[in-house]
């Protein structure tokens, strides 16, 4: 215990010398406030300390408090693992980070956190997808690791946390803990007070054990004295804010209220008599959470795998001479202060940076340090091999949507025996059969770790669908919440990182509600987790479903959000290419060479978004020339080459591409050489030409798109026709590649119910439509009819 004091105080001056380092000493180049979270990082330092050098194996895995941060990255300072440079350049530019980042900072970086909520709750899919690799016959032997969330207070405002929670009940959690940093201080305020009773009865509620851990071992030790007992009741009835305020005006104070309250009552007003002021204060703030002892001996005490929250109470701002006011969480240590505080902590001025300034016997700190069962093995990011993928056939369907055709490549793997295939793991929040999953979790089941039979099935019930769940299964049945989908998603695209073992994850979801989950989505691809999601269907072609459930923004979505390559294809053998690349590409990790063709980062990897629909079109058949295979994982093809008199081509982009085809027909009944260009991502497209415009910029003239590459064919006096079932401004812009002057159709506003037809000519998008605008809005003739 001594030694976990002695890195108690280090991580407690090591973090908030950083932070003050940063807003302080730094020189400032811009006029906002650089920040840090003191009085956050001081309130957890007890807790990680215990956690980090007494708890943890190397197979447990932590999503950090973002506010938290400055703890962790000194505690991988001290262990060595960190340049002070890095340290140094706190919230700077390639400095360490301001939250803890897997892609961003160098510290062994388990989940990132930043986004409130998330982190938290993306240990329990952690957990879960932990207990999906070791039920397998390729994970058998996986070391079962806890996965642990520290948790601020407030975060307990978010909804998805209680989502998560029913989630985890649903699949037998276990192995994770939440340790809670009570200290009942948000940005704005004090926290309502008996918030503890409502969360210790929710995580009750749904099977999780809870620990409350409010009384440090010396206020232990007081209560047992003379008077002990009156002084506990005290504490217990102390208003949260009344406690923040005395903490902050310290002992002398703590003393006159005590005395005020407790009146002269012989033992206790002598239990106070015992201790000076500054002794009185420390024990009024040794709540259980900033008792490193405390929180040591209660992990240990913990040898159970079920779920456990661990509320700890604690003083914001712990140890340092903003603690427990109110205004202390965007708030930092003025100079004077944090001179006075430098001498309290006996750090000699030119040592601040010095990991071990104050250890008074250093080799037997460090030799503790080299033994700490956590940091033993090093590194803990790992690896896997790439898993080959299978040949993927199209099938010789005449009228298919890309929604069915996903469904029957996917059944077409679960047929046959490819290690790709037993690794895929698919899920989907409560729509698994009506985005055509059902037939691969036919074959391929659910997952639980219990098997459970289909009651259907044996009580001779006929249905298309066969539930039974095994621990072999490889779909993992989620309820409606879409915030849950993407944090498993985010879980099961880090597997090959945090437990070495490749998991390729599919999920689907309605295309409007990825907007439901576009937190968790943005927090899963910051990650850089490894995923495909499947909006489906999408747009007003969803005509019957009403505007509700009729997609416009997610084409807009996918075109900017990082570290996810968006697909929209119009037919099946499109779709087919796009999937085997989306295998290969799921498993990149950067070291391939850039791609000059298009200039895309492809050597990285990513997250891939495929936007799907229910509506079958008509299929082109077994093509001739292949050369639009290449075209569709680029991002666009020519359908229709454009001739040397072409004055129109139509750019189509996904479902929509029969009406674009027959506005070509129509158009070329008196206009020569139409060409129509097929999108298949104009995310890709866009990114492409973007990389391309900045490489020229840094001197290579050389660098030529692939949209540039298209276009450079079409004369310059060409109207570009854009139109998509989405937000036109998808692909308004390819008029800026070449500057053709372009007329950009698509959906800006709501949908409703009616035929597709209705609403493709309500919004302007059906062949007639076309033909009007470029009859209307270029020179030349009409087609018949129009």
């Amino acid at each position: 215990m001594p030694h976990l004091k002695i890195i108690e105080q280090r991580l407690l001056w090591l973090s908030h010398w950083m932070i003050h380092h940063a807003n302080h000493i730094r020189p400032k180049l811009d006029a906002i406030k650089i920040g840090g979270h003191q009085a956050s990082s001081a309130s957890m330092v007890s807790i990680m300390t215990a956690l980090y050098f007494s708890a943890l194996r190397p197979e447990d895995r932590v999503a950090v408090k973002p506010h938290a941060s400055p703890i962790f990255h000194a505690m991988h300072y001290l262990m060595g693992n960190l340049l002070v440079e890095k340290m140094q350049n706190f919230r700077g530019f390639h400095g360490v980070q301001s939250y803890p980042s897997r892609t961003k900072d160098g510290d062994d970086v388990d989940f990132s956190t930043g986004s409130v909520g998330l982190g938290v709750a993306i240990t329990s899919f952690a957990s879960i997808v932990q207990d999906y690799i070791a039920a397998k016959t390729w994970g058998q032997g996986l070391p079962l690791g806890r996965m642990v969330a520290l948790v601020g207070d407030a975060e307990l405002d978010e909804g998805n946390i209680y989502e998560c929670l029913q989630e985890g009940w649903k699949h037998e959690l276990r192995n994770t803990w939440w340790i809670i940093d009570y200290n009942r201080q948000s940005l704005d305020g004090i926290v309502r007070e008996g918030l503890f009773q409502r969360v210790e009865s929710v995580f009750q509620a749904f099977g999780w054990e809870v620990v409350r851990i409010k009384y440090g071992a010396p206020q232990r030790a007081a209560f047992s004295e003379p008077g002990g007992e009156a002084l506990r009741d005290w504490i217990d009835a102390c208003p949260n804010q009344l406690y923040a305020a005395l903490t902050y005006q310290g002992g002398a104070i703590w003393r006159q209220h005590l005395l005020d309250d407790l009146g002269d009552q012989g033992e206790v007003s002598a239990l106070i008599a015992r201790r000076s002021d500054a002794e009185l204060a420390e024990l009024m703030e040794n709540l259980g959470g900033n008792c490193v002892q405390t929180m040591a001996e209660t992990f240990a005490a913990t040898d159970h795998d079920r779920p456990t929250c661990f509320l700890a109470y604690t003083i914001k701002g712990w140890g340092t001479p903003i603690a427990g006011h109110k205004d202390n969480h965007g708030g930092l240590m003025t100079k004077a202060q944090m001179a006075e505080w430098q001498t309290h902590m006996a750090v000699p001025a030119g040592q601040e940076w010095e990991p071990l300034a104050t250890v008074t016997d250093p080799k037997a700190l460090q030799d503790f340090l080299s033994n700490v069962p956590f940091f033993a093995k090093g590194p803990r990011q790992f690896t896997d091999a790439i898993l080959p993928v299978p040949h993927i056939t199209a099938g010789s369907d005449r009228d298919i949507s890309t929604q069915m055709g996903f469904g029957k490549i996917l059944d077409d793997l679960a047929k046959g025996d490819s290690d790709l295939a037993a690794r895929i793991v698919t899920t989907s929040p409560d729509v698994t059969g009506t985005t055509n999953l059902g037939p691969w979790v036919n074959r391929r089941k659910l997952f639980a770790r219990t098997a459970q039979a289909d009651t259907f099935q044996d009580q001779k019930i006929p249905s298309t669908a066969k539930w039974e769940f095994t621990p072999g299964g490889q779909h993992i049945e989620l309820g409606i919440a879409e915030m849950n989908l993407f944090l498993l998603l985010g879980a099961a695209g880090l597997s090959h990182a945090l437990f070495g073992k490749r998991l390729i994850p599919i999920g689907t979801v309605y295309d409007p509600f990825i907007a439901r989950g576009l937190d968790a989505l943005n927090y899963a691809c910051y990650q850089d987790a490894r995923f495909i999601i499947v909006g489906t269907p999408s747009g007003v072609t969803l005509a019957p479903e009403g505007g509700a459930h009729q997609s416009i923004a997610a084409p807009l979505i996918g075109m900017a959000q990082d570290g996810l390559a968006a697909f929209e294809p119009a037919f099946v053998d499109e779709l087919a290419v796009i999937m085997a690349w989306a295998f290969d590409y799921l498993q990149r990790d950067g070291a391939g060479d850039p791609d000059e063709r298009t200039w895309l980062r492809d050597e990285t990897g990513g997250a891939v978004y495929l936007r799907l629909s229910t509506n079958p079109i008509e299929q082109p058949g077994q093509r001739a020339d292949q050369s639009f295979r290449q075209g569709a994982i680029d991002g666009g093809y020519w359908l229709r080459p454009p001739g040397p008199n072409c004055d129109v081509v139509i750019a189509y982009q996904g479902v929509i591409a029969p009406e674009a085809i027959k506005a070509a027909g129509l158009i070329a009944e008196t206009r020569r050489d139409i060409g129509v260009l097929a999108v298949t991502s104009a995310d890709r497209l866009n990114a492409g030409w973007t990389a391309a415009q900045r490489a020229r910029a840094r001197g290579n003239p050389a660098a030529i798109s692939h949209i540039e590459q298209l276009l450079g064919t079409v004369p310059a006096h060409c109207t570009l026709l854009t139109v998509i079932d989405g937000h036109p401004a998808t692909l308004a812009w390819l008029g800026g590649v070449r500057g053709h002057r372009t007329i950009p159709l698509g959906v800006e506003h709501f949908g409703q119910t009616g035929t597709i037809g209705d609403l493709y000519r309500h919004f302007g998008i059906d062949a007639a439509s076309m033909v009007e605008r470029i009859a209307g809005l270029t020179p030349g003739a009409r087609p018949a009819g129009h």
